[in-house]
């Protein structure tokens, strides 16, 4: 490669441009510039010519077409060496240019602001940018491409050596390009599918990392192009023996207070731990435990401390080693009641001064805050091996109480309904098949996650006795229909008197009869939570 002659430099953030530039003035390097780095670079005695002056063609429509030009586009991608690309550049008076510098218009930055117009967002989407990096980055083995101020001293200090850089320098600043311009694409698509499709133009911080869930009236989208950015390593996956790493914007949602760090099952736990607590946010203090991925209990009460009480009176073996959240700032007295057992993680909206300082003596315990409670989740993904994904949108819809509907001859007393909305609720959370047994302000057995719904109405029934709790007058809330009578007939014959569910089996029929038998109260609520 010829030595570095000629270079492009056009940045909006201008950190690092003085020293960098003035040492490509020192090895001889020619400067064209654009309007604000031009005056900058002159302003601090670097020699530079106008870009206009350059291409001959002035600056228009406001600065749209400035470097959408052959003799930018032409000097950038054709290949040094070529004789047809080469006798086509001296016809057209087109010279090489062997380094260009920029970076884009801050268009995530700019949507984040709280009041920004879809007009002001679309002003700052960069094309002039994008396009000279993605040409330079093309003919990498000819020219330097550099979007990144970190990766300027490199750069200037092998020009200053030997006038040129290396084979090895330009190609990874070109596959760097390309990462940074196809993430700044991504950042637009997101922007803009949320301000077409759903009427909306949100914050950058609250937009999903994942495309857009299409509306019912519109098709998923013919291919995901995830750009998610690696936030760290973790130490291993769900076993020692297993590489691991946390890619995305965990970090906007979760910061973590105090701890070790966070394992690839914490993360696990603690998400789903947080979006159970988000369907809970305003409300009364509510307290879950979660271990691997189900709430083994939970509580509301007064204070935390007493939803604690509540919670962990479900299951007092399942917590060791749990994750525990709540809806509201974590106070010092339910922060005394937890320090007495060993627990993973504390997740909490906030944490007072004084629990946060009385927790902080266990070194390991994670504590971390939720900085947006009760956020909805975006486009949820699965892989399914290499290769191929499943999406489908969140189950996060509110509790909704109009397409409920009470099919037994008796209908719940007041008691009956609150006890069966607070296990609803968390059911929804228990890994199917799901059954829980509630009181009005707790839960008192669980069963999750058996291959058949009599065996999670059996354990729930087992871990309540074990629990020393009774199940007398409580609900029995199922994430699916009874397929059959039977696991309503063992929860009536523990002493369930409300039955919640959505209905849609087969046999409905014969499941109402057992209902109306024993007496229960059963409402069909005709959504359906799995949770696999």
């Amino acid at each position: 490669m010829a030595k570095i002659q000629r270079a492009l430099l056009s940045v909006f953030d201008k950190t690092g441009l003085i020293p960098f530039a003035q040492a490509l003035a020192s090895a001889g390097v020619e400067i064209i510039s654009t309007g604000g780095t031009a005056k900058v670079l002159r302003e601090h005695g670097v020699m530079v010519s106008d870009l206009s002056a350059y291409t001959e063609f002035p600056e228009m429509m406001d600065g749209r077409v400035k470097t959408l030009h052959p003799k930018i586009h032409g000097g950038l991608l054709y290949l040094r060496g070529d004789a047809t690309h080469e006798a086509a550049a001296r016809k057209h008076g087109i010279k090489p240019i062997d380094l260009v510098v920029v970076n884009l218009y801050p268009f995530a930055q700019t949507v984040a602001k709280p009041e920004v117009t879809l007009a002001e967002a679309i002003d700052n989407i960069d094309i002039g940018g994008p396009s000279m990096l993605r040409s330079g980055a093309k003919n990498h083995l000819s020219v330097t491409v550099l979007m990144d101020p970190a990766d300027y001293a490199e750069v200037a200090g092998q020009i200053l050596v030997s006038g040129e850089t290396t084979p090895a320098l330009r190609s990874r600043l070109a596959a760097k390009v390309f990462a940074n311009t196809a993430i700044y694409d991504g950042q637009i698509a997101e922007y803009l599918s949320k301000a077409f499709f759903l009427g909306q133009t949100p914050a950058a911080e609250t937009l999903p990392i994942f495309p857009v869930l299409p509306t019912q009236a519109q098709a998923w989208p013919a291919a995901l192009r995830l750009d998610v950015p690696l936030a760290r390593e973790l130490r291993y996956g769900e076993n020692p023996h297993q590489r691991a790493a946390l890619y995305g914007r965990f970090d906007e949602d979760f910061q973590q207070l105090h701890g070790k760090e966070l394992s690839y099952n914490n993360i696990l736990d603690l998400t789903a731990a947080a979006v159970l607590a988000g369907d809970f946010v305003g409300g009364p203090a509510t307290l879950a435990v979660f271990k691997h991925m189900n709430p083994c209990g939970a509580g509301q009460g007064e204070t935390l401390k007493e939803a604690w009480e509540k919670a962990l009176a479900t299951d007092r073996q399942a917590p060791f080693g749990g994750i525990i959240v709540v809806n509201q700032p974590l106070d010092l007295a339910c922060a005394e009641a937890v320090a007495e057992i060993f627990s993973e993680v504390v997740v909490a909206p906030d944490f007072t001064a004084e629990a946060l300082a009385l927790l902080q003596k266990k070194k390991n315990l994670r504590l971390i805050k939720v900085l947006r409670p009760g956020h909805a989740p975006g486009l949820e993904l699965r892989s399914i091996g290499a290769g191929s994904l499943v999406a489908q949108e969140p189950d996060a819809q509110p509790l909704d109480f109009t397409g409920w509907r009470v099919v037994s001859k008796r209908t719940p007393t007041e008691a009956e309904q609150l006890a069966m909305m607070f296990g609803w609720r968390i059911a929804k959370h228990v890994k199917s098949n799901a059954i829980v047994f509630a009181a009005p302000d707790r839960t008192l057995g669980i069963g999750a996650g058996q291959m058949s719904r009599l065996d999670s109405c059996k354990l729930a029934v087992e871990k309540a006795r074990e629990a020393g709790l009774s199940l007398a007058g409580s609900a029995v809330c199922s994430d699916a229909f009874f397929p059959f009578a039977d696991g309503l007939v063992v929860a009536a014959k523990a002493g369930a008197t409300v039955a919640i569910q959505p209905g849609g089996s087969v046999r409905d029929a014969e499941v109402i009869a057992a209902a109306d038998e024993h007496g229960l109260a059963m409402v069909f609520t005709g959504t359906r939570h799995f949770r696999h």
